[in-house]
């Protein structure tokens, strides 16, 4: 339908009458509603003036998609330039100034996780290997219960980093060696948000864009919003981007299963798709099954993102009561995510497997079945939601994994090596300056990579085998000793690290045979490397002096 003028006029003077109501009531009692009403309303006027101009001359009717996406985008955009006024110093930039109610930490800690992770990797993994790819969020279900327990301990801790936690048990050079294997496990994180946001663009533009111009502009969007209010930005554009997630997930869901043609529809699957264990899993399935829960585990009970969620809660109480509602969403989430993937991929099947024969042309990229349902399976209504949703995640986690890096830098490296005593307001104006560098690096191997689910998979292990244990330990195991710790941290970083990089040197030991990103000799490289640390962790600490009582006194509250 095209935007007539009195449309436009209507719409002006519905603008106008909103904005002075807004300004009349902030000048008569000030509260940060108005503040976020202003923000709506200015993103709104741009987004209307910018379509009222475009419609019907450059946005054609496959087009419509993308403006009502990137208006959402500026919608977001504006709300956050609001929030950047309130960033003074290292606490609103890190934590939000320790100020998130349970609501808001509820659904930040969802979008934290439920990333491009779950709507492209998870869900190429579901069109690939059918219902088995459950492993892969499952392992997360598991984690955050482990995590529930310690939530409350890690708010009272009340610091900006895992790296706070490791050198008080660790000491400095634990701090410092976590920090560039996280530097290193969340560029990894960024660079496939980009990719993943390519891939979005490029399907709901009807191919108009490429995939390599909507990497571009998913990392320009990401660097903007997390260079101009950190955690604030993050905290408060997570909460909206939450509600589409939930609302995209309810709604779709059963319209997708559906249209693809309800439970007979699984007829039209390999048999390898309707099996717990597909066989497709390399040389040892079960083994290869295991090791995708692992990394999911691994990743989440350690992972900074969410510790730095837990500091940014108003209270101890507040944190654990979040991670409660937050294993319902997420299991929810990544539960529907699966079997829209599934049932997409029963719909599309042919068109899939011939783009995994090597048709790229005429074949169907299984990363991209979940915004392909929304196309093609839902009403457009329910599709630009569902497409919203996978925007959404895209951009929230992109913007956790991007500011908490960058949090270490400064934390870790710059503060703790260069310059202890540097003021606030050059702490934040140089952590933006970060965002971008780090922004700026992750976009470009974003340009590299082959497969979201791939990248996906390594970054989980190095982090996972790197920091998990040992900041486990930290935190439930009082024997722990600072060079067990540091052992613990080196020794699975670069048998990780190491492995994966073999595969690129020597890949005839991968299985398959020549792939890089494949198994050495059939195991996944989490078990050795995950042994290996552990072995480290548990065997030096139990061989060297055991810790002072003023070591563990900030953690265990010792007297």
């Amino acid at each position: 339908m095209e935007i007539s003028t009195n449309h436009a006029l209507i719409f002006l003077i519905i603008w106008i009458a909103s904005f002075i109501s807004v300004k009349y009531f902030q000048k008569l009692k000030p509260h940060s509603i108005y503040d976020w009403l202003e923000a709506l309303l200015i993103a709104l006027i741009g987004a209307g003036l910018v379509g009222w101009v475009l419609n019907g001359i450059v946005f054609n009717e496959k087009m419509r998609w993308l403006f009502i996406i990137l208006s959402y985008i500026i919608i977001l955009m504006g709300f956050n330039f609001i929030r950047s006024k309130k960033v003074k110093d290292q606490d609103d930039m890190m934590v939000a100034g320790r100020s998130l109610s349970v609501k808001v930490m509820v659904f930040t800690l969802i979008c934290t996780w439920i990333g491009s992770g779950t709507f492209i990797a998870g869900a190429e993994f579901a069109a690939k290997a059918g219902w088995s790819a459950l492993w892969l969020p499952a392992g997360a279900w598991f984690g955050i219960l482990v995590i529930y327990f310690l939530a409350a301990k890690i708010r009272t801790f009340g610091k900006y980093t895992i790296g706070d936690i490791l050198e008080v048990r660790y000491g400095k050079f634990a701090r410092l060696f976590g920090a560039i294997a996280l530097i290193i496990s969340f560029t990894a994180i960024v660079s496939y948000q980009f990719k993943a946001g390519g891939y979005i663009l490029n399907v709901i533009s009807d191919h108009q864009i490429s995939v390599e111009t909507g990497q571009f502009l998913a990392a320009m969007f990401v660097i903007i919003f997390t260079a101009t209010a950190g955690m604030i930005a993050v905290a408060y554009t997570d909460l909206p981007n939450g509600i589409i997630i939930f609302l995209a997930c309810l709604i779709a869901t059963p319209i997708v299963v559906y249209n693809a043609g309800g439970g007979a529809a699984m007829q039209l699957l390999p048999p390898d798709h309707l099996t717990v264990i597909n066989p497709q899993f390399v040389e040892f399935p079960i083994l290869k099954a295991i090791s995708y829960f692992l990394a999911t585990m691994l990743l989440l009970m350690g992972v900074q993102s969410m510790y730095q969620k837990f500091y940014s809660a108003k209270t101890p109480r507040d944190a654990r009561s979040a991670v409660s509602l937050w294993i319902i969403g997420t299991i929810f989430v990544e539960t529907v995510v699966v079997v829209i993937a599934v049932f997409a991929a029963a719909k599309f099947w042919p068109q899939i497997k011939t783009f995994l024969d090597g048709d790229k042309v005429n074949g169907i990229d299984p990363a991209s079945i979940v915004i392909q349902a929304a196309k093609s399976l839902v009403p457009p209504y329910v599709g630009i939601l569902l497409i919203g949703a996978a925007c959404a995640v895209v951009i929230s986690t992109g913007m956790n994994y991007l500011l908490s890096p960058t949090t270490n830098i400064m934390r870790d490296i710059y503060q703790q090596f260069i310059n202890p005593k540097a003021e606030q307001k050059k702490m934040v104006a140089l952590q933006k300056i970060f965002i971008v560098v780090i922004g700026v690096v992750a976009y470009l191997l974003c340009t590299k990579l082959k497969s979201v689910l791939e990248m996906s998979y390594f970054a989980y292990t190095i982090y996972g085998v790197g920091i998990t244990p040992a900041l486990l330990a930290a935190l439930s195991w009082k024997r722990a000793t600072k060079a067990g710790g540091l052992a613990s941290i080196i020794s699975g970083s670069v048998v990780a690290l190491g492995l994966y990089v073999v595969g690129f040197i020597w890949p005839s030991i991968m299985i398959p045979v020549g792939d890089p990103n494949g198994d050495p000799f059939g195991v996944p490289l989490i078990y050795p490397a995950f042994i290996v640390s552990v072995a480290a962790l548990v065997i030096v600490s139990l061989l060297t002096k055991p810790p002072q009582k003023a070591e563990l006194k900030e953690l265990f509250n010792l007297k």
